[in-house]
């Protein structure tokens, strides 16, 4: 008897009306878990062809940016590091060796920012591609829910890109902070490490959330409001960005991955708040 009382209970749904019109708590919205989105990706062979389109697009802008940065740069300087000191006596040893460490250190530091730069330029001129690719996989999961928005065209390509540039242009001044934060003792390195995960959630929110054509502004206040749901989204892109020197082709590796991943949860977690 208690047991078909459970049974019955249990099936119940969870929210009915209330006979004292009081306000009911709303629960949060499901956390579709990355296995899920990983799952939901190979199972289309159109999401996983743009996927890989978009990722060979993406190699091919950051590399072509890093030359076209590196050549620039040593263009400009090569003629300092063409004539090195003699090392002959104590003074002359002593300016050989500072004349190889700013050597050294000017190619590591021109490389890494090299790459920086070619990854946020490969990241707006493909902005369009990912917004199409966050489209399509919201279309295939909502299925007959799904809004449609305006037409194609080269206005919405613009707007696109546009953002995608803006998205750049805030990463820039992220990466410019998070080198003056690097230097506070203690809870530097903590500072950086959640700067680059809330600016890797905003990138990808960038995406479905650009076909409703939200501006800069709202998507920050949308991540404020969502922190936790924003942690989750951004630290596994924020944990590959601090591998050295692979960490751009890491990202590109995932990014459609996690496109699809973040459009999923953004649509889940905007239905249930307009519900």
């Amino acid at each position: 008897m208690f047991s078909e009382l459970f049974t019955h209970l249990r099936l119940r749904p969870i929210i009915e009306p209330m006979k004292n019109n009081t306000k009911q708590i709303s629960a949060p919205a499901s956390w579709i878990p990355l296995s899920y989105s990983i799952a939901f990706l190979l199972r289309s062979k159109r999401l996983l062809g743009w996927s890989l389109i978009l990722v060979l697009v993406t190699f091919t802008f950051t590399w072509a940016g890093y030359a076209i940065t590196v050549d620039f740069v040593d263009g400009l300087t090569g003629s300092f590091f063409l004539s090195q000191p003699e090392a002959t006596g104590i003074w002359g040893w002593t300016k050989y060796l500072g004349w190889e460490l700013v050597h050294w250190l000017f190619l590591i530091i021109s490389r890494i920012v090299a790459f920086y730069l070619a990854f946020l330029v490969a990241y707006s001129l493909s902005a369009p591609g990912y917004v199409f690719l966050s489209t399509a996989a919201e279309k295939k999961h909502e299925g007959k829910e799904f809004e449609a928005d305006a037409a194609l065209n080269v206005t919405g390509l613009l707007i696109d890109l546009w953002e995608g540039v803006k998205i750049g242009m805030f990463g820039i001044l992220v990466t410019i902070a998070a080198l003056m934060a690097n230097f506070i003792p203690g809870v530097g390195q903590i500072v950086v490490f959640l700067l680059y995960t809330f600016y890797s959630a905003l990138m990808f929110v960038d995406y479905p959330s650009s076909r409703r054509r939200w501006s800069l502004k709202r998507k920050i206040s949308w991540l404020r409001c969502h922190s936790t749901q924003s942690l989750r989204l951004g630290v596994l892109p924020a944990i590959i960005s601090m591998v050295p020197v692979l960490n751009i082709f890491f990202i590109a590796m995932i990014f459609p991955l996690m496109t699809v991943h973040c459009t999923l949860n953004f649509v889940a977690i905007e239905k249930h708040e307009a519900e």
